[in-house]
C-alpha cells in the first residue's frame, strides 16, 4: 500500500548516495528556495502521474539534476568554453543522471524491483531558476510492483 512512499523513499536513498547531490527535494520545484547557495547540488524528483496496470505500477517521473555554474573573474579567452564552468556542471549531472538510469535498469535498483521501461528522456537547461543554474531534466517511467491486495 505504500507504492507512492517507496518510489520516492527509493529514489531518495540513491541520490543519497550519490557523492555530487547534496540535497534532495520532491514536489513543486518552485517551492524549493532555489537562491540557498548551500543546497547544490540539487536533484528534485517530480511524478507526474502514474497507472496501474494489471500487477505493476507505472510512475512517470521527472528528475532535474542541477548545479550552481560558477562565473570566473578572469578575462574570457576561450569562446568555446566561456568564462564559467557551465560544461562541467552539465557533465556531472548528466553522469548523475545516467547513473540513475542504469541502477534502474540493470543495477542495485533493478534488484529491488525497481525498474525503468524504454528509454529516457534527457534535456539540458540553463539559468532557469534564480541562481545561474545548470542541468538536466529526465523523464522516464519507473515500474514498481503493485502490492495492493484484493481484501
Amino acid at each position: 500500500m505504500g507504492n507512492y512512499y517507496n518510489l520516492l523513499d527509493t529514489l531518495k536513498g540513491h541520490f543519497d548516495n550519490d557523492a555530487f547531490i547534496n540535497t534532495v527535494t520532491e514536489g513543486d520545484i518552485f517551492a524549493v528556495d532555489l537562491s540557498k547557495q548551500t543546497i547544490f547540488p540539487l536533484a528534485h524528483i517530480i511524478v507526474n502521474s502514474s497507472t496501474i496496470e494489471n500487477n505493476i505500477i507505472r510512475f512517470n517521473v521527472s528528475i532535474l539534476c542541477m548545479d550552481i555554474v560558477d562565473i570566473s573573474k578572469n578575462e574570457n579567452t576561450n569562446i568555446f568554453i566561456g568564462d564559467n564552468n557551465e560544461q562541467d556542471v552539465l557533465n556531472t549531472m548528466f553522469a548523475v543522471q545516467n547513473r540513475l538510469y542504469e541502477s534502474l535498469r540493470r543495477g542495485e535498483l533493478f534488484s529491488d524491483n525497481f525498474m525503468v521501461d524504454g528509454n529516457a528522456s534527457v534535456e539540458p537547461f540553463a539559468e532557469r531558476f534564480e541562481n545561474y543554474l545548470a542541468g538536466w531534466t529526465m523523464t522516464l517511467d519507473i515500474l514498481v510492483p503493485n502490492s495492493m491486495t484484493i481484501c
